[in-house]
């Protein structure tokens, strides 16, 4: 489960850090809003293709984070296991994203 983003110099947001509470979470607004931020940003933490286009106007990068709770899931936890990787609470996945066409992604797991 998310359990929060952070996100900095990505499209139009500085900077913002969203906690999600457990069960179901809903992100509302209005038309432009940056819903739609958010969901592209929590894409990159999955995997998706990052873009230079994503850094903010005058940021040297664009940073997006997610710290997971992965305790309970198995799939994951097996995952990590056969890749000889100990964890069994806190994952967390970042994505960097330079304005001079470098990406780099980190996880970082907590006891």
């Amino acid at each position: 489960m998310l359990n929060s983003l952070l996100i900095k110099d990505y499209a139009l947001i500085e900077n913002i850090e969203v906690q999600f509470g457990k069960g179901l979470n809903i992100i509302t607004g209005e038309t432009g809003a940056g819903k739609s931020i958010l969901i592209d940003a929590m894409s990159l933490l999955l995997g998706d293709r990052a873009s230079i286009e994503v850094v903010r106007k005058g940021s040297e990068k664009s940073v997006v984070e997610g710290i997971f709770d992965i305790s309970g899931n198995k799939k994951v936890l097996n995952l990590l296991h056969e890749n000889d990787i100990e964890a069994d609470s806190e994952l967390i996945v970042r994505r960097e994203i330079s304005s001079k066409e470098l990406t780099a992604a980190f996880l970082m797991i907590l006891p």
